[in-house]
């Protein structure tokens, strides 16, 4: 049996519940904030969620999760096609990751958490999210999903980066990240209509209740 350690708002956990559910595949959840306990190490070398625990072992890294989990199951692929074409859904699962999802994440704490972020830091996010989603409407094909006709890990990350990301431009700098990248609100919409990222929105929002107060205790 798979076990699924995190939390039900962070993103990277729900990426991973995401492809679980689309590929229909039973696991149990361990709810689990990131922490420094040795316990904890010993399944995630730096502490951090998710981790997938499998019968073999633990792995940590999301979009190796979902390769794993491709693997391990080939119904409902997560990278459809051949060898190039999986190629270049990796290619896009890291675009989404290095250039939208992290540099957002530099604005997190004053964004979601009313916390204060330098001015130096807010320009070279925007700089940086400008940057990577004009290089996303380079690559992707949106048509209608990020890789081509099929759903794919790359739409997964798009949904979980993008998402936040854009709630980043909006509040800190007053820009519709989505607009810039001609195809992604309409994808975004259609992402969020699918039944299993509603439940995962839902599920999310009875746990934002714990974590708040979580975010309470670390201050």
């Amino acid at each position: 049996m798979l076990i699924l350690y995190g939390f039900d708002v962070s993103n990277y956990f729900n990426m991973v519940k995401l492809a679980l559910a689309y590929k229909e595949l039973d696991y149990k959840k361990h709810t689990l904030y990131p922490n420094q306990s040795t316990e904890f190490l010993a399944l995630s070398p730096m502490g951090k969620v998710p981790v997938l625990e499998t019968t073999q072992g633990c792995l940590c890294e999301t979009s190796v999760m979902m390769e794993y989990l491709d693997v391990l199951h080939s119904e409902r692929p997560l990278y459809p096609g051949d060898d190039f074409a999986k190629a270049k859904i990796k290619e896009l699962v890291k675009l989404c990751e290095l250039y939208i999802e992290l540099p957002a994440r530099r604005c997190y704490p004053e964004v979601f958490f009313g916390q204060q972020v330098s001015l130096e830091t807010k320009k070279e996010v925007k700089r940086a999210l400008f940057k990577g989603i004009e290089g996303l409407a380079r690559t992707a094909k949106f048509s209608p999903y990020l890789a081509g006709s099929e759903f794919s890990a790359a739409d997964i990350m798009f949904l979980y980066s993008a998402d936040m990301a854009a709630i980043v431009m909006q509040k800190a700098f007053d820009i519709d990240l989505l607009a810039l990248a001609p195809g992604a609100t309409e994808l975004m919409a259609r992402l969020k209509e699918m039944p299993q990222v509603q439940q995962i929105a839902a599920d999310r929002k009875v746990a934002n209740v714990d974590f708040q107060k979580y975010i309470a205790s670390l201050s």
